[in-house]
């Protein structure tokens, strides 16, 4: 349930004539009162008799009554009740009590000392009423509606566990602005997805992920198709933007222009600037170039993401709170990046958790920017590296850079946990589980090559193998052996050994350093984990392992010594 007070306004006859009209758009159906403060209101919707002015009157008259001074400029009061899609639909005496009950909160009614203001409840469609009152008392003087807001949302809490509705997290009013109602209807009209408030706002979280400069950022904007505007100060200083889709126009035929501050709270000019204001500071005074280049593909940056997401976690789980919240926020980043720059069977997954994760990239931690460089760069790594392919080592890295983000985002939901941040544990859960789809859809392949692979491995390596395994994770070794995944790390240990590494080192330290109980296939993760610890190549198709292992042999023909172990001479 989702209570929003509207702004105040100074005309209750406006206000009426939109509840009880058809709306915007034709959304308003049998618009009819469900209370009022006397129970007896007259109702326009249902009785033919009654008519708005009538109603309209008999809300003003205690603001009548008073001295013209003594009224306040704006006397009109909205508020307006929603409920979830998914929520059952509510009899009118089941919003009556609602609308009850909310004014009561909000301090605009007192039934227990018969002095509150005149109010009344307006149903119009299933799944919400809009409750206007006039900010008069019965007894001549104004409401206390300091933190109405607060009152009423605490109210719906209440509400939503007596009447077995959707349970909504307390916000703690970092949250981004929702479309309103005529948005959505808006974006319904013109078939869009998502209405333009949420175009925009994902598309200037991909713009700024991994930005080191003003420039960067607007001809990213600009690159995206956005239309841009910028407020200079007189002195030559910009001072802020906003932007517009060019096909979202008012009545006018006029593109509607949102300032980044009204996208999201970290969007405004400042908190833009604050994400590379840390990175100006390590450029290269003599080429003013940032940090780090730009990789050489797709594959590069994503197993330099893998990487970075992996230290990070340990900064997440036990690092100072402003540091682990720069690392949060740099996440969303990568999420942007990454969902921008993936292949289209899991470009659907990765946009909606990075969708999600940006309610949980926010909260009142102030972020200490400059410990989440790394991050940082491999979102910009990605940015720069353009699309990556489904198949190959770009699909592999996909994989891993997608597992160990998981991880990363289950990190962060574990910490909003503690901080009491519901609603932003809520959004990285729902992050993870997109995620967990997304990983799913880049997995298959190759973790399908290397289980074929390690299925053809002969039975002395096969049991060369698991005693690596009983050896290095005694206890985890019959849950991985039970796991069809064990056949893709019983090739990766194969892997391991045959690049000069000792497998039982490595994969205990794999299993040892991070959580697993978050892991659907123990085995898939630590895979990944000593794949990327070790450096082999994420694509582990027969191609590339053979070729890899001639370049071995190559490498280790060409360093033989003459006359020991070179050919010898004088023989056919």
């Amino acid at each position: 349930m989702i209570p929003r007070i509207q702004k105040r306004g100074q005309r209750t006859i406006g206000l009426l004539y939109y509840l009880y009209g058809p709306g915007k758009f034709e959304e308003h159906t049998d618009p009819h009162l469900v209370a009022s403060w006397d129970h007896n209101a007259p109702d326009p919707g249902r009785d033919a008799a009654a008519t708005l002015q009538q109603l309209q009157q008999l809300l003003d008259q205690p603001v009548e009554n008073v001295d013209r001074a003594q009224r306040p400029k704006k006397h009109v009061w909205h508020l307006s009740v929603r409920n979830g899609a998914e929520d059952r639909i509510l009899t009118d005496e089941e919003w009556g009590d609602i609308a009850r009950r909310m004014v009561a909160a909000a301090g605009i009614d007192d039934p227990e000392q018969d002095a509150g203001c005149r109010w009344a409840a307006v149903r119009h469609a299933d799944d919400h009423i809009h409750i206007v009152a006039t900010l008069v008392r019965e007894d001549g003087y104004k409401p206390d509606l300091d933190h109405d807001a607060a009152r009423v949302q605490a109210q719906a809490r209440a509400l939503e566990a007596e009447l077995g509705l959707r349970r909504l997290n307390k916000g703690d009013g970092t949250a981004a602005k929702r479309p309103t109602s005529a948005e959505r209807h808006k974006a319904e009209r013109q078939g869009r997805e998502r209405t333009a408030r949420e175009e925009l706002r994902e598309t200037v979280r991909r713009a700024v992920a991994g930005a080191t400069s003003e420039t960067e950022f607007f001809d990213r904007l600009a690159a995206a198709g956005l239309l841009v505007r910028k407020r200079v100060a007189p002195s030559g200083h910009l001072l802020g933007y906003k932007v517009a889709l060019p096909d979202d126009r008012n009545k006018d035929n006029e593109p509607v222009f949102y300032p980044g501050a009204r996208l999201a709270p970290d969007l405004s000019l400042p908190r833009v600037r604050e994400r590379w204001a840390a990175d100006i500071r390590d450029q290269d005074t003599s080429t003013n170039a940032p940090v780090g280049t730009a990789p050489d593909s797709p594959s590069a940056a994503r197993r330099r993401t893998a990487s970075a997401a992996w230290t990070a976690i340990t900064i997440v789980e036990h690092g100072d709170d402003a540091v682990a919240a720069a690392y949060i926020a740099a996440a969303g980043e990568v999420l942007d990046a990454l969902s921008a720059t993936s292949a289209a069977h899991t470009r659907r997954e990765l946009r909606d958790a990075a969708f999600a994760f940006e309610r949980a990239s926010r909260s009142h931690v102030r972020a200490e920017r400059g410990h989440d460089r790394a991050l940082r760069q491999a979102a910009r790594e990605l940015a720069h590296s353009g699309p990556a392919l489904g198949r190959g080592e770009d699909g592999a890295t996909t994989a891993m850079a997608i597992d160990m983000l998981f991880f990363l985002i289950t990190a962060t939901m574990h910490w909003h946990a503690r901080k009491g941040h519901a609603q932003q544990a809520a959004a990285a859960r729902q992050a993870a589980e997109q995620l967990r789809s997304a990983y799913q859809a880049a997995a298959a392949h190759p973790l399908g090559v290397l289980y074929q692979r390690g299925r053809r491995l002969g039975r002395p390596m096969v049991q060369r193998q698991t005693s690596v395994l009983r050896k290095a994770v005694p206890e985890l070794a019959e849950q991985i052996l039970a796991e069809p995944g064990w056949w893709a790390l019983a090739a990766t240990l194969a892997d391991v050994e045959a690049a000069g590494h000792d497998p039982a080192t490595l994969l205990g330290d794999a299993a040892g350093r991070r959580e697993l109980d978050t892991a659907e296939s123990v085995s898939d993760v630590l895979v990944w984990r000593l794949r990327r610890t070790a450096g082999l190549p994420a694509d582990t198709s027969d191609k590339v392992i053979n070729g890899q292992a001639a370049e071995r042999s190559a490498h280790q023909a060409g360093r033989r010594t003459p006359g020991r172990s070179g050919p010898r001479r004088g023989r056919p």
